[in-house]
């Protein structure tokens, strides 16, 4: 039996559901559950009853509620595709249910702009002790970058020394200013202090500090900037041969002075202020007057291109190459009515969701993507709408 519970009904949760109700030879029954129980039957009438067969109100921040709701629905596993916040409740109402679990960003605390996955792997023990499985990050980025990393590392490298992630959105939604995932996440991982890792340790840069130009394959050259991403950090313990790795996404010029902008007059705080006799997050308040993202698909146009640059030695000769995905939002939206940031989320959490339902990758523990075999994974990214393509090439970055 191959049922699973989806939790969250944002953007990427629409994208999970519309998947996995197209392939009942991997997932045989469906349950979701949100905080707002219209999403989900909103959703439930997209995907069809027959598909998604229950739907649930759940307050994915308490444990206890989640794991009632788990005891009632009986799934074999359990898709996160709520807030970076919940990864906890949820992680321990798993341990404590004893199903299998999955999300596609790591844990972050609600007062703290700060990600890393030192909370969710202290799960480790734990999860191995009860028999089950956590996969984390299974997006694209986290998530498909990392497999590309081990898909390079077992087919094209005897080492790898370098690697720079790029992450390109080269589309336009038409919007003064939006976001394209949960602007609250967005803004928060932007406006970190930038971080890197070179020759053992990391290294931070102020944010939005560090530009590289670069030329992405069917989009053009486009500005680039150094953040800090979660992938980082668990490539560079599960590769120890890396002298650096970086992470690199485009803004545009116009994105980030309406950023600069909004940082300067407090809008990106997080810090809850008084208003009228109660207290506000600014951040909170500001994501409710934005466009909702899974608003923008709609007359969305472009492409994205997502990829991993990797330098290393091959029969003692070095060389570089280029694994990347490019992908067209208004044929996103044709296809399941989301633009193409959700859909590069949603669709690996669907083929890594089917990968453990089918025992390719199922093992107890708390895992990061990378550290499974990449190839089968990689087949079903190209049969599921992701198809990627693999170039021998110069890295471009200057420094």
């Amino acid at each position: 039996m191959s049922r699973v519970l989806i939790i969250g009904a944002g953007g990427v949760a629409g994208v999970v559901v519309k998947k996995c109700a197209m392939l009942p030879e991997y997932f045989s029954e469906i349950h979701l559950a949100s905080r707002t129980l219209s999403k989900c039957e909103t959703l439930q009438q997209e995907a069809g009853k027959d598909r998604v067969v229950g739907v649930y109100q759940v307050d994915a921040d308490n444990a206890d509620n989640v794991a009632a709701l788990i005891r009632q629905v009986e799934p074999s596993l359990v898709i996160n595709v709520a807030l970076p916040y919940q990864d906890l409740p949820i992680m321990d109402a798993c341990l404590e249910t004893g199903v299998h679990y999955l999300d596609t960003a790591n844990y972050e605390p609600k007062d703290e702009a700060k990600f890393e996955y030192s909370w969710q792997w202290a799960y480790q023990d734990k999860f191995k002790e009860k028999g089950i499985m956590a996969l984390l990050g299974a997006g694209f980025d986290p998530g498909v970058t990392n497999v590309f990393t081990a898909y390079a590392a077992k087919h094209y490298f005897d080492e790898i020394h370098y690697l720079d992630i790029v992450d390109c959105n080269g589309g336009d939604h038409g919007q003064a200013f939006a976001t394209n995932f949960n602007p609250e996440i967005n803004i928060r991982e932007i406006t970190q202090r930038g971080k890197f890792w070179e020759n053992g340790e990391w290294h931070e840069t102020d944010p939005i500090s560090v530009r590289e130009d670069l030329d992405y394959p069917n989009v053009g050259v486009r500005p680039s900037y150094l953040l800090f991403h979660e992938e980082l950090e668990s490539l560079v313990k599960h590769f120890p041969t890396l002298k650096r790795a970086r992470f690199w996404m485009t803004f545009g010029d116009q994105y980030l002075t309406h950023l600069r902008v909004l940082e300067n007059v407090g809008m990106t705080s997080i810090q809850p202020i008084e208003f009228q006799g109660q207290k506000i997050v600014p951040l909170e308040f500001l994501k409710a007057v934005l466009p909702n993202p899974g608003s923008l698909a709609e007359g969305y146009t472009g492409l994205t291109c997502i990829g991993t640059y990797v330098t290393g030695i091959k029969d003692g000769q070095e060389k570089t190459i280029f694994i990347y995905n490019n992908c067209d939002h208004a044929a996103c939206n044709a296809e399941v009515g989301a633009q193409a940031v959700s859909y590069t989320t949603g669709v690996p959490a669907m083929i890594a969701a089917s990968m453990m339902l089918q025992g390719h990758w199922l093992k107890p523990g708390v895992w990061n993507m990378e550290q499974f075999d990449p190839d089968e994974f990689m087949n079903r990214l190209n049969q599921y709408g992701l198809p990627w393509q693999v170039v021998e090439c110069e890295s471009p970055f200057k420094r």
